[in-house]
C-alpha cells in the first residue's frame, strides 16, 4: 500500500525540465573563406547570459560588448570586437543549425558577410 501511494505522489508531482540552452550560445566554425579553393575558418565562441548580455570571442579577439535577443522567431547577437587599430561590429541570425551573420569594419571601409556552423 505504502509504494503505491508513493508512486502516486511521485506520479502526480509537478515535472520540472531544465532550462533549454539558448541554441545561439557555445562554438562556432566561422567561415570567412573569400575564395571556396582557399578555405579560411576562425572560432567564434558565445556566452549569452540572462539580463540580454553577450560575452565570449570571435575571429581571436574577445568580446568587448554584446547583446543578444530572440524576438519575431530569430535569436540574433551583435557584439562589438577590436583589432587594436579600430573596432569590428558583428551581428548575426541563428537559422536552422546555421548562423548567419555579417562584421563592419569602418577603419577598413568593408562589410563581410559569413557563416557559422556548430564545432
Amino acid at each position: 500500500m505504502h509504494g503505491m501511494l508513493l508512486l502516486a505522489i511521485v506520479c502526480a508531482a509537478p515535472l520540472t525540465a531544465a532550462e533549454p540552452a539558448n541554441p545561439l550560445g557555445g562554438r562556432w566554425v566561422v567561415d570567412l573563406s573569400t575564395d571556396p579553393a582557399k578555405p579560411y575558418r576562425k572560432t567564434m565562441e558565445l556566452q549569452l547570459a540572462p539580463d540580454g548580455s553577450v560575452a565570449g570571442s570571435f575571429y581571436d579577439s574577445v568580446i568587448e560588448s554584446g547583446r543578444w535577443k530572440t524576438d519575431r522567431g530569430r535569436t540574433c547577437v551583435s557584439f562589438r570586437t577590436s583589432d587594436g587599430v579600430g573596432p569590428y561590429h558583428s551581428s548575426a541570425c541563428l537559422r536552422g543549425a546555421v548562423v548567419e551573420g555579417q562584421t563592419w569594419a569602418e577603419h577598413r571601409k568593408f562589410l563581410f558577410n559569413w557563416n557559422a556552423t556548430r564545432e
